[in-house]
C-alpha cells in the first residue's frame, strides 16, 4: 500500500505550489528569451484550482471505458454507448466522479499513433493516473510504459495498477497477482495493485435477472468498490495536496523537452561544428606554441644552472677567480642556449602558422619574427642605477663585490659601445684599446693572446678582433656577459689568512647568482613568448571570425539557456525527488 504522505515533500502544500509556480515563472523567461523554445511556454505550470484528474492509462483494450462506467454506475444504455470494442476514442474525455475528473485516455499500443500522442499529453495534464492491464498480463512494451510513468513521469505515489478481466476464465488471481508484482519490480510495494471485472460491476448494477445474493457477489469479487476506496485515497489530499508535486513533474518534462529543442540540425549544426573545428584547430596549435616554449624555456633555465655549476667548481684554489677559459665556454654556452631556444621557438610558430595554412588557406596571418628581447637588453652609457641595463648592473654589483677600479670604467665602456650605432667603426676600436691595457678588461671580452701578448700589446689583426668583441658584446652576447657578470673583473678574493673560507664563500655566491639568473630567464622567456604567440593568435582568430562568429553565437545561445535549463532542473528534483 502506498504511504499517504509521498517521499519527497519536504515543504508544506502551500509553500511547494508557490515554489513549483516561481520556478514555472522562471522556466517562462528563459524559454522566452529564443524562437527555439518559446512554443513551449504554453505547456508551463498555471495557477490551478480545477477539480483534480485522474487520468486512465493502458492499451486500447483493458477496459478502460468499462471502468469508468463501473465507477459512474452507469445503466446499460449509457454502458453500450461508452464502451466499443474498437479504439475510438481520439482525445482524453473527462468525466466527473465524486469531486475529481476521470480522464479516459485513447489506447496506447493500437499501432495508432495520433492515439499514442493523445495518451502521452492526457498523462502529462493529470495529477494521478489509474494504470490498466488485464488479466492477460503487460507485455514487454506495455511493462515499460507502466514503469515509464511510474519513474520517469513521477506518478509512483499517485498511481493505482488496475489488473482487469479478473474474472475470465482459466484466471489465477495469486499467480497473475504475483507476476504484476514482478513485472512492478522496485514500485511493487509502493503502488497499489487492485485487481478488478469491471464488467461483472457493470452486470451486478443493470441484470435485472440477478438476485440480490449474486449480486452482492458480483460486486464484492469485482473490485470495483476497493479501487473506488484507493482513488479516494490518493486524492484525500485535495488540490493543493496533489497538484503541486503533479505540476513539477510536468515542470521537468518541459524542460526536458525545451532541452531537446536545443539538439542541433541543418545550417546550425553545421555553423557550430565549424566553429568548434576551428576552434579546436586554434588551440591546438596554441598548446602546442606553449608546450615548446615550456619546454625549451625550462632548457635555457637548466643550461644556465649546469654553467653555475661549472662556474663554481672552476674557481682558483690560489686566488678565488674563475679562469679566462671556463668563463669563455660558458659565455659561448649559455648564448649557444638562448640562440637554440630562438631556432626552436620560431619554427614552432612557423609549423603552427603551416598547419593552420594548410586547413584554412592564406588567410591565416603570418606570425611576425620572433625577437628575443633578452639578447639585446637596452644599454646605455649612463652609469647611473636607475638607467643601467641588466648587464650593467651585473658588472657593476662585480665591482662592489671586490673588483678594481678599472672594472667600474669598463661597465662604462661596454655601455657606450651597446648605445653606440658605430658598430665595428671607431668607438668599438677606441674601446677596445682603452679595455687591453688592464688584464679586467681582457677578461670581460675574451682578449688574451688572441688579439695581444702578454704585454697587452695588439697581435696582427688583434685590434679588429677585440673591436668586434665589443661590438658583439653589445648584441648578442650581452645576455651572456649579464649571467656571468660575477666572473669577471674581480681581482684575488684571498686577501688573508681565510682562504678556505672566501673560496667557499665565492662558490656560493656564484651559484646562487646563477640559480637566480635561471629563474629570472626562465620567467622572461615564458612571458615575452607568451605574449609573442598571444598577440599571433588573437589575429588568427580574427581572420578566421567569419568561419568562428555564426556558429559561436548559436553555440554561446545553447550553453546559456542550456545553462538555465540545467538549473532550473535541479531546484525543480530536489522538490519532487526522495532524498537520499
Amino acid at each position: 500500500m502506498a504511504d499517504g504522505n509521498p517521499a519527497g515533500l519536504m515543504e508544506s502544500d502551500e509553500g511547494l505550489n508557490a515554489h513549483v509556480l516561481a520556478l514555472s515563472a522562471r522556466a517562462e523567461r528563459v524559454l522566452s528569451a529564443h524562437a527555439r523554445t518559446r512554443g513551449l511556454v504554453v505547456n508551463l505550470p498555471r495557477e490551478d484550482a480545477s477539480p483534480l484528474r485522474i487520468a486512465l492509462l493502458g492499451p486500447y483494450s483493458a477496459g478502460k471505458s468499462m471502468l469508468i462506467a463501473a465507477l459512474l454506475r452507469l445503466p446499460s444504455a449509457a454502458v453500450d454507448e461508452l464502451v466499443d470494442a474498437a479504439p475510438k476514442t481520439h482525445a482524453p474525455t473527462p468525466y466527473p466522479w465524486n469531486g475529481v475528473t476521470l480522464v479516459d485516455l485513447p489506447g496506447t499500443l493500437s499501432g495508432n499513433d495520433e492515439h499514442s500522442g493523445a495518451a502521452r499529453l492526457g498523462v502529462r495534464g493529470a495529477d494521478a493516473l489509474m494504470i490498466v492491464t488485464t488479466s492477460e498480463l503487460p507485455g514487454e512494451a506495455e511493462t515499460e510504459a507502466i514503469l515509464e510513468a511510474l519513474d520517469t513521469d513521477g506518478f509512483a505515489d499517485r498511481s493505482v495498477v488496475v489488473v482487469n478481466k479478473m474474472n475470465a476464465e482459466n484466471s489465477d488471481r495469486d499467480v497473475i497477482l504475483d507476476e504484476i508484482r514482478k513485472r512492478l519490480g522496485p514500485f511493487a510495494d509502493r503502488v497499489p495493485i487492485v485487481p478488478t471485472d469491471a464488467r461483472d460491476y457493470v452486470d451486478a448494477i443493470n441484470d435485472p435477472d440477478l438476485t440480490v445474493a449474486q449480486r452482492d457477489l458480483l460486486f464484492a469479487e469485482s473490485g470495483v468498490d476497493a479501487l473506488a476506496y484507493e482513488l479516494q485515497r490518493i486524492v484525500a489530499p485535495g488540490v493543493s495536496g496533489v497538484r503541486p508535486k503533479a505540476q513539477a513533474f510536468e515542470l521537468l518534462r518541459v524542460l526536458a523537452d525545451a532541452e531537446q529543442h536545443w539538439v542541433l540540425g541543418g545550417e546550425d549544426l553545421r555553423a557550430a561544428e565549424t566553429a568548434k573545428k576551428v576552434e579546436e584547430s586554434i588551440s591546438q596549435a596554441k598548446q602546442s606554441l606553449l608546450s615548446t616554449l615550456e619546454r625549451e624555456r625550462d632548457v635555457v633555465a637548466s643550461v644556465i644552472r649546469a654553467a653555475g655549476t661549472k662556474s663554481a667548481a672552476g674557481v682558483s684554489e690560489n686566488d678565488g677567480n674563475v679562469p679566462t677559459d671556463i668563463a669563455r665556454d660558458i659565455r659561448e654556452e649559455l648564448a649557444r642556449a638562448m640562440a637554440e631556444f630562438d631556432t626552436k621557438f620560431s619554427a614552432s610558430m612557423r609549423t603552427a602558422f603551416d598547419a593552420l595554412v594548410a586547413e584554412y588557406g592564406t588567410d591565416v596571418p603570418e606570425p611576425e619574427a620572433w625577437v628575443n628581447d633578452l639578447d639585446s637588453p637596452e644599454t646605455t652609457a649612463d652609469a647611473s642605477p636607475d638607467n643601467e641595463s641588466r648587464f650593467e648592473r651585473a658588472v657593476r654589483e662585480g665591482a662592489k663585490n671586490g673588483a678594481k677600479e678599472s672594472v667600474t670604467r669598463a661597465r662604462e665602456w661596454i655601455g657606450k659601445a651597446a648605445a653606440s650605432d658605430s658598430g665595428q667603426g671607431s668607438v668599438a676600436s677606441d674601446i677596445a684599446t682603452r679595455l687591453n691595457r688592464n688584464r679586467v678588461g681582457q677578461k670581460l671580452l675574451n682578449v688574451g693572446k688572441k688579439v695581444s701578448d702578454e704585454t697587452g700589446k695588439f697581435n696582427p689583426w688583434g685590434r679588429g678582433k677585440a673591436a668586434e668583441k665589443v661590438a658583439n658584446a653589445a648584441d648578442k652576447t650581452q645576455w651572456a656577459l649579464t649571467v656571468i657578470g660575477p666572473l669577471t673583473g674581480l681581482t684575488s678574493v684571498v686577501q688573508d689568512g681565510y682562504k678556505r673560507k672566501k673560496i667557499d664563500d665565492r662558490r656560493k655566491m656564484i651559484t646562487r647568482h646563477f640559480e637566480d639568473e635561471a629563474l629570472r630567464t626562465r620567467s622572461a622567456l615564458d612571458d615575452a613568448g607568451t605574449q609573442h604567440l598571444d598577440e599571433w593568435i588573437v589575429e588568427v582568430e580574427q581572420s578566421l571570425s567569419g568561419l568562428t562568429v555564426p556558429g559561436a553565437e548559436i553555440s554561446v545561445e545553447r550553453e546559456t539557456s542550456l545553462g538555465a535549463l540545467k538549473s532550473l532542473r535541479g531546484e525543480t528534483e530536489k522538490l519532487v525527488r526522495p532524498t537520499d
